[in-house]
């Protein structure tokens, strides 16, 4: 019983520590060993007028979106693209306010005010009409710097890239969340992940994709996480431009942010199951390592915990290390419930921790529940 719940934990412990820790040395020795010129260019890259300049639909979006629907469309017009060449799309699927009068008002080109049906199936509609040879995307709170469309398109040049996401930058740091930290960790890995085999996620706030190789994905679907390894599976590489800056508020408070990712996961089965995310057919050996050490097994990181933390209950009477994994694993919990009444740091990261990690977890049992993904919308407080 003891060996067998020895193999448990340590299998357990290392797959959490490799996940979080052990995967970004590894590509950073990777990236060091293969040299990152090949792509390191999108850093440097200069925006001349001599740049490509093909024909971009920017789809926004938006469900009850009145508050801050101008701004964007203003900030979409903008832009450091000729006007002629750049068609603006706000999807409002079944505002109940005045998202879409006031869109029309601010100049969008194209204004869709959709029957309620969720955020993929408003960008699958939008897409039917957009006219670009390159789709841009983008959330309604997020706000690009001048060049970033250029950028985007700039690392699209490249027939072999099907897929580029930008940067983004929070703008509000108060409160308890600290989801700027962890992003900024997000953004290091991903930068690696592009100069090698390419990233396996994006973010919705600032992104692009060729036209031809936009996929319609379901209810449960993700561009930011569906995207990349369908792409993969196709032969195209998916970049990650740091120099493509937008900037979106951020949740304020980490309950905010747990139940934002609570609805982020809800369709994270049909992603790894449905769609093929699990399965390695079609990848390269280098992406199919990417996928596994910073998507699957990030994902069954809170079940790794379960299984390591019960398997060191069982060794207990095996000597005084395992009492001392034990102490540090109850100290991490204990540490994430004292957070809110201590005010120290170390704390503070406990607690965005382990309600992040839970969030897969009720993620996941909030999908079973429901038995069909609903797309629904749900804001986050604060966050405009």
């Amino acid at each position: 019983m003891s060996t067998l719940a020895a193999i448990v934990f340590w299998l357990s412990a290392s797959l959490v520590l490799y996940t979080h820790v052990g995967y970004p040395v590894v590509l950073a020795a990777l990236v060091w060993a293969r040299g990152r010129q090949r792509d390191r260019q999108l850093d440097k890259l200069e925006i001349t007028d001599a740049s490509p300049v093909p024909s971009v639909s920017l789809l926004i979006p938006a469900y009850d979106e009145e508050e801050v629907i101008a701004a964007k469309v203003a900030n979409a017009l903008a832009l450091d693209y000729p006007r002629g060449q750049l068609q603006i799309i706000v999807a409002s699927d079944g505002s109940a306010d005045a998202t879409a009068a006031r869109a029309r008002e601010a100049g969008a080109d194209l204004v869709l005010d959709l029957a309620a049906g969720g955020k993929t199936a408003a960008l699958n509609s939008a897409v039917e009409l957009a006219s670009g040879e390159i789709l841009a995307f983008s959330d309604a709170n997020s706000i690009w710097e001048p060049d970033a469309l250029r950028r985007l398109v700039a690392a699209l040049a490249d027939p072999k890239v099907g897929y580029v996401c930008g940067q983004v930058r929070f703008t509000n740091d108060e409160g308890d969340n600290l989801e700027g930290a962890y992003w900024r960790y997000e953004m290091a890995v991903r930068e690696m992940e592009s100069s090698l085999a390419g990233v396996t996620a994006g973010n919705g706030a600032i992104y692009a994709v060729r036209r031809e190789a936009y996929i319609p994905l379901g209810a449960g679907g993700s561009h930011d996480l569906s995207f990349p390894f369908a792409f993969a599976k196709r032969g195209l590489r998916s970049l990650y431009a740091p120099n493509a800056r937008a900037e979106e508020k951020m949740v304020p408070t980490l309950a905010g942010e747990l139940a934002r990712k609570r609805r982020m996961m809800i369709g994270l089965a049909d992603i790894v199951f449905g769609e093929g995310m699990i399965n390695p057919r079609g990848y390269s050996p280098l992406y199919a390592f990417q996928i596994f050490s910073h998507r699957l097994l990030r994902y069954a990181s809170p079940f790794l915990h379960v299984l390591a933390f019960l398997a060191n209950l069982v060794l207990l009477g095996d000597g005084w290390f395992y009492y001392l994994t034990f102490i540090l694993q109850a100290g991490l919990v204990l540490g994430a419930l004292l957070a809110p009444y201590v005010p120290a740091t170390p704390l503070r990261f406990a607690r965005y921790y382990v309600l992040t990690t839970a969030a897969i977890a009720l993620g996941l049992w909030d999908r079973w529940r429901q038995k069909q993904p609903s797309g629904r919308w749900e804001k986050a407080a604060g966050t405009r």
